[in-house]
């Protein structure tokens, strides 16, 4: 199943050439045999990090969005409030299951204010934006990707797999 992801970095003190961690999901992303829909770095600024998850899913058709950074609790960070604005459903076990896993390595995970919120038929998670946790919280959820994307596109439990028969 192909599934299009697009990444939003969120920092004041990167570009597209320093985004360590973004370039880092690209090739997760391509590991897994997904495409990138897009990858782009903006502002720590609620509006920018807004309007770039509305382009990536209404115009670049992103399955799902990852954001990197804005997570924790400096007052510059603001991805959560800016994934809220734009995304009227909340799925919060994918972000439990990040921090969840992200405990097991350090106990400062309790301090993301990480979301998952849907818009239209797209996941939004809010990854952290250290190379080495952004890798950590894809570890932790990416196995569900293909799962998560099909109910969104309102495939049923029941629903035929692709290439497969229905499960009973």
């Amino acid at each position: 199943m192909d599934i299009r992801i697009a990444i939003i970095t969120c920092s004041d003190t990167r570009d597209i050439a320093r985004d360590e961690a973004g370039a880092a999901l690209e090739g997760l992303i391509a590991g897994a045999g997904w495409t990138l829909a897009g990858h782009v770095v903006v502002r720590d600024d609620e509006d920018e990090i807004a309007r770039a998850i509305v382009r990536a899913v209404d115009e670049a058709g992103a399955d799902i969005v990852i954001t990197c950074g804005g997570t924790g609790l400096s007052p510059r960070d603001v991805t959560p409030e800016a994934t809220a604005r734009v995304c009227p459903r909340d799925v919060p076990g994918i972000a439990e299951a990040m921090r969840a896993y992200s405990m097991t390595k350090t106990r400062r995970a309790m301090l993301s204010r990480a979301r998952c919120m849907q818009r239209a038929g797209a996941l939004v998670v809010n990854f952290p934006g250290s190379t080495r946790a952004a890798t950590e919280c894809w570890e932790s959820i990416a196995d569900q990707f293909e799962h998560a994307v099909k109910m969104s596109a309102g495939g049923g439990h029941g629903a035929p797999a692709a290439g497969g028969a229905a499960r009973a």
